[in-house]
């Protein structure tokens, strides 16, 4: 049960981290572009940032699943 927390905390990390490397990209292709890109730009992490809780609730939901069916088999 454990090394399945893990692995959900394990893939939170990694899309995190592949959001802050979109994030530097982006930032570093800025440099002299018009503001409209930016804008642009700024929408795109915003969304990525919605999905990204979107996803901490469906990893939620699913640990609770997990938990509920593990309480339910020792139970038995």
């Amino acid at each position: 049960m454990v090394g399945m927390l893990g692995f959900f905390f394990l893939v939170l990390l990694l899309l995190a981290g592949l959001a802050l490397g979109i994030v530097k990209i982006v930032r570093g292709n800025t440099e002299g572009k018009q503001d409209g890109m930016l804008d642009e730009e700024a929408k795109i992490i915003q969304e990525l940032h919605q999905e990204l809780g979107r996803m901490e609730q469906r990893i939620e939901a699913l640990e609770t699943i997990l938990l509920d069916e593990q309480g339910r088999k020792e139970r038995k």
